[in-house]
């Protein structure tokens, strides 16, 4: 299935067919503020090794970041002191992947031997809601293309194409981008930017 979904005034009625399918263990694709991703609840295991398979990846190996809708949301699922705090006000919505050691509310089929976890607030109204109505955080991964010169495809369509007998909805909210997020270790003892994405951080 694939919904269309203005970017700047997501429609609630098409939304909340989403969240239902995010709640029946289903998968969505979706847009963010950098390139196509895919996900589903944080609660839904079955959802979870879906993923697995369709990206063809086992659990230890996988690589995912929780979608938050703000900074109250993230705080409940990562430990996040006074000066992390202000890095991410000054920078969240945006297009930035951070780096946070985990709370006790992150299941540890995610974390394996790891104690931190990606965060994002992207800056996109479609995914935003989704998570808002979701009452509950996506588990999400980037959409990669099997290409040597083009890494993410930007065209919802396209991606319906490879994927949509994969997933239960895509969403097409317009072009993607090309660049992924920048991703920013917060867990040590000083701020650390492990990708180089779109986006410049302020500190």
């Amino acid at each position: 299935m694939l919904l269309k979904i203005h970017p700047d005034n997501p429609n609630t009625r098409e939304i909340n067919k989403l969240v239902n399918i995010l709640a029946n263990d289903g998968v969505v694709i979706y847009p963010t503020d950098t390139v196509y991703a895919m996900g589903c609840m944080l609660r839904s295991k079955k959802a979870f090794e879906r993923i697995l398979q369709i990206k063809n990846m086992k659990a230890k190996d996988a690589v995912f970041s929780l979608i938050c809708s703000d900074l109250s949301h993230l705080s409940d699922y990562a430990k996040v002191d006074n000066r992390t705090f202000k890095l991410l006000k000054k920078n969240l919505p945006g297009p930035f992947t951070f780096i946070l050691p985990a709370s006790g509310k992150v299941p540890d089929k995610l974390l394996g031997r790891r104690k931190q976890i990606g965060l994002r607030i992207p800056d996109n109204k479609i995914i935003i809601e989704l998570v808002n109505l979701s009452e509950c955080p996506v588990l999400s991964t980037s959409i990669k293309f099997d290409d040597e010169i083009v890494e993410y495809i930007s065209d919802p369509e396209l991606i319906h194409e490879e994927y949509g007998d994969l997933v239960d909805a895509c969403i097409d909210g317009g072009p993607g981008g090309l660049e992924p997020s920048t991703v920013i270790d917060c867990s040590g003892a000083d701020f650390e930017i492990l990708r180089q994405g779109k986006g410049e951080l302020n500190f």
